[in-house]
């Protein structure tokens, strides 16, 4: 019997991947707002485009999971916006971009 660990690897690296956008988004809206919404369409885009050209079948996999995370994160930026109006998140001082601590 043999194991075959790429299904695993998959997985767990997906956890990450998702795990890696959920502060992304969050310090995005915080320090910049919404507007770098197409940072993510971008990136997005290209590792799409990427996923579809490489045949290795890790890489290309990985690749998607990346394109749907920042297609998803688009969504989420907006979505980051209102948990600040709502009180829920801290908001930006204004004028203030990167704080000295």
């Amino acid at each position: 019997m043999s194991l075959h660990f790429t299904g695993l690897v998959i997985g767990i690296a997906t956890f990450l991947i998702i795990g890696l956008f959920h502060p992304i988004v969050i310090k995005g809206e915080y320090y910049f707002g919404v507007k770098i919404w197409w940072v993510f369409l971008i990136s997005g885009i290209i590792s799409g485009i990427a996923s579809l050209l490489i045949e290795q079948i890790l890489l290309s996999t990985l690749l998607a999971v990346w394109s749907a995370s920042s297609f998803w994160s688009i969504g989420e930026l907006f979505e980051q916006r209102r948990r600040v109006e709502r009180g829920w998140f801290p908001a930006r001082p204004e004028g203030k971009l990167f704080e000295k601590k």
